[in-house]
This record gives C-alpha cells, structure tokens and sequence, in this order.
C-alpha cells in the first residue's frame, strides 16, 4: 500500500514531524468522492456484457443503488476473473462485486463488506444425457458439520466415480472440488462459468458445479435442456456469502459499503433486485 491511497497530515517543524508538546498528529481518514470496481461481466445473472458492450446484471444494479445511498461515485469496469483479487491488491481498482465469497483464505489477503447475498452451491446436468439425478436432491449440508457431510460427500462419491466435473478456475466451487471429490471424479476447470456450460451441453462434461444463483439463470436459459440436482453445500470453505471485495488499508470505504447495504437490506430494494435476478430470496439475514 503506498502513501497515496491514504490521506495523512503531515507537519514539518525544522525537518523534523514533531507537532507542539512532541506530539504527532493520527491520519485522517480517506475522503472517497470516486471509485472503481471490478467485476467479470460473464457471470450470469450477477454480472453480465450486453451486445453493445455495456455491463448489466443483478450487481451492477445492486452497485447504482450502493453509490446513491454512499454518495460516491462507482466507476464499473470490466476484469477477467482469473486474477481480479491481484489486480484489487496491485491498485488496478478500489473494490470487486462479482460473487466474490467471503472464504477464510481470501480473508488473508482482502477484506470484505457484510454480505450482499448467500447462495448453496450444488450442481446441473443435461436431461437427455442420462446421467443424473444426483443424490441428495433438495438438501443443503453445512460442511461445518461434519456429520452431515462426511454421508453426502460419499453418496457423491460413488455416482461420480469416474466421471468428469466442470468448474471455474479460482472459484470456491473448484476448492470444493479438490477437497472433497478429487479422488473419485476428474474436474475439469474452465476460465469462465461459460465455457463450463458449453462443454456440458456439449456432452464433454457429466455435471457441472457453480452456485445455485448462478445455475438457476443456467436453467432458464436452458428451457428445460438443463437441470439443477444433488446436494447444496453451505459454509466451510465455500464461505460466508458473497461481498464486496477491498482491500485492507481502505476502511472507509468498508464501512461505507457495509452502511449502504443494510440500507438496501432494510428499505426493500435488495430484496426487490434478488427476486427480479434470481426468482427466490438468497439475501442473508442482518
């Protein structure tokens, strides 16, 4: 973090930074007026690339109704997945809202705001292709516990022996993955959520995995080709919901973000923006 992404007041007295009585004056908190924020604009229906080349979607909806309440002007633009906490962390931009999950790990390196919205993560298959439905159809498992999980990673286990998952790379659902399935299936990772689904349906893939609000735009568009089965999985390592990506050093604009949520949260329009999107409520509770 270098000294101008924050403001500090400085006082020379004779090359020296001794105030009266010796004392030194504490940095004044970050003005925001402008930021930018990145997001993929491939994921539907949180963030999608119009023909025209505009970025629409269910965040960057949610992203004007956060600037109004912040008073701060949001600049969204358009980064590839692969690499956008990178660029967050390098000063390429000031904030993400991509579905980006809070997970312990990520914690390390960014902070987040509160969350925006909290989805299972399950998986899709192709009607016709005969394979499917998985096991556990309608149940979402904690992973925190381990009773639940340890029975449903097995019954996943023996119908994906030998067969082949599709996943974005850096994503929650590929950590998932390699934690817990590697060893019966072989997963097969994709730049983007797009590139996944266009495997699938073309018979590359048995199943693929992403999060539930994601696949059930899948599923529409799929009119009825796609469908969503097997067990949803909550927490643990697939996190806490999804938030707005910062980074550490910044957090003004946390708590900025953080107020103008629960002011969304609270008045309605979060609710109204998830059920125009996605067609069920996934916002958490505050």
């Amino acid at each position: 973090m270098t000294l101008s992404r924050s403001s500090f007041l400085r006082a020379t007295l004779g090359g020296g930074v001794a105030l009266a009585a010796g004392a030194v004056r504490p940095a004044r908190a970050k003005e925001w007026t402008t930021i930018r924020v990145a997001t993929e604009g491939g994921y539907p229906p949180f963030n999608m690339t119009s023909p025209s080349g505009a970025l629409t979607g269910f965040e960057p909806e949610l992203l004007a109704e956060l600037s109004k309440r912040m008073n701060i002007r949001c600049e969204l633009i358009a980064q590839d997945w692969d690499g956008i906490i990178a660029g967050l962390t390098g000063n390429k931009f000031d904030a993400i809202i991509d579905a980006l999950s809070i997970t312990p790990k990520r914690e390390e390196v960014i902070a987040f705001s509160i969350p925006y919205v909290s989805s299972p993560s399950t998986f899709v298959v192709t009607k016709d292709s005969g394979f499917g439905p998985l096991p556990g159809e309608g149940k979402v498992v904690q992973l925190d516990d381990e009773a639940a999980t340890k029975p449903a990673i097995a019954d996943l286990s023996t119908k994906l022996k030998g067969k082949t998952i599709g996943v974005q790379v850096s994503t929650i659902q590929a950590d998932f993955l390699n934690n817990y399935l590697k060893d019966a299936a072989t997963i097969r990772t994709y730049p983007t959520a797009a590139g996944s689904m266009l495997d699938l349906k073309a018979g590359r893939l048995d199943t693929v995995m992403a999060s539930g609000s994601n696949l059930v735009s899948e599923v529409k568009k799929g009119n009825g080709e796609i469908v969503m089965t097997g067990y949803g999985f909550r927490g643990g390592l697939l996190g806490k919901g999804s938030a707005i990506g910062l980074r550490k050093g910044d957090p003004e604009l946390k708590d900025a973000f953080d107020k103008a949520i629960r002011a969304v949260h609270a008045d309605g329009t979060l609710k109204t923006l998830v059920m125009k999107w996605f067609g069920y409520d996934i916002t958490p509770p505050m």
